[in-house]
């Protein structure tokens, strides 16, 4: 349970996460909402992040288009940098980067990670907590 808010004259947007992908090519959009859904309910999305070789594919660009949100990459030397508390030497051999899920996440956002990598029909989700932002 978050700690409660000291009062504010600017309005904030509700807290939402900054989820982290981790996917095989050509992964639909209809996959990656459908585990998006099975992972998070209905917890707002601020935006996704993933590694740069998956960030420009259809489904990708497609589920962020659905959720109204923009996607951050990452190159794989950057996610590598990043300590998590999952790390899979099969993908450090494959891509470069022992994760993409819960390192394009923490990368993404100076906020703690809530839901640690789960894996739903082969995609990876991992979300950190995004800061309230201002309301224009």
């Amino acid at each position: 349970m978050p700690p409660s808010e000291s009062s504010t004259s600017t309005p904030v947007s509700p807290q939402g996460c900054v989820v982290g992908l981790g996917l095989r090519p050509g992964t639909s959009s209809e996959r990656i909402l459908a585990a998006l859904r099975e992972v998070l309910g209905d917890r707002p999305i601020a935006y996704l992040a993933t590694i740069d070789r998956r960030a420009e594919e259809l489904g990708v660009r497609g589920a962020a288009a659905r959720l109204g949100v923009s996607v951050r990459s990452f190159t794989a030397a950057e996610l590598a940098q990043v300590d998590v508390p999952n790390p899979s030497a099969r993908i450090a051999a494959a891509l470069g980067t022992a994760s993409v899920a819960e390192a394009a996440a923490l990368l993404a956002v100076d906020g703690p990670l809530v839901i640690p990598k789960r894996t739903v029909d082969g995609i990876v989700i991992a979300a950190a907590l995004a800061p309230k932002l201002p309301l224009a």
